[in-house]
């Protein structure tokens, strides 16, 4: 795959951080410029992100899917987490799971005909105290997460969307 120079210049901003012999560090940054990019990490990004570090593929891949951050298909404008580690589990995270999922009319890992939400499990994020939680794309949680709260995000979410 060939990267636009603003994306290569990224990286090597990225890369600069560590010893010469280290660039290998920057995979996890590199991923995230092509998910911010393109909106998931397709096996080809994969590949070239692998040639500009100098590293296997595979062992690119291996980062990919190790963490749930990087998606390794398009999903929705909004991507939804919900948290169902057994902390949040045994304070309805598998329920807050399966309304947003009614509520939306899809499966868990699955998105919208509208392409506007992708809905998927996730391991712990880190906020047990205020479960149930969810992450918004990566980047806001949301914490104790009742069926009319879970409600009011997909309503605004959506108004956001239109």
């Amino acid at each position: 795959m060939t990267f636009s120079e603003s994306t290569l210049a990224r990286f090597a901003r990225e890369v600069a951080k560590y010893p010469g012999d280290q660039k290998q560090s920057a995979v996890m940054a590199c991923l995230a410029i092509v998910q911010h990019e393109q909106g998931h990490v397709s096996p080809e990004s994969e590949k070239g992100i692998a040639d500009y570090l100098g590293m296997p593929a595979i062992a690119v891949h291996e980062v990919t899917t190790f963490y749930n951050m990087y998606n390794q298909q398009a999903v929705g404008r909004f991507k939804l987490n919900v948290c169902t580690n057994l902390p949040c589990q045994l304070r309805g995270g598998d329920h807050a799971l399966a309304h947003v999922c009614s509520k939306l009319g899809v499966e868990p890992y699955g998105s919208t005909q509208d392409g506007v939400f992708t809905v998927q499990p996730s391991e712990c994020l880190g906020a047990c105290a205020d479960a149930p939680v969810m992450l918004v794309n990566d980047r806001q949680m949301l914490s104790f997460m009742t069926d009319e709260r879970l409600d009011e995000l997909l309503q605004t979410l959506r108004a956001h969307h239109a």
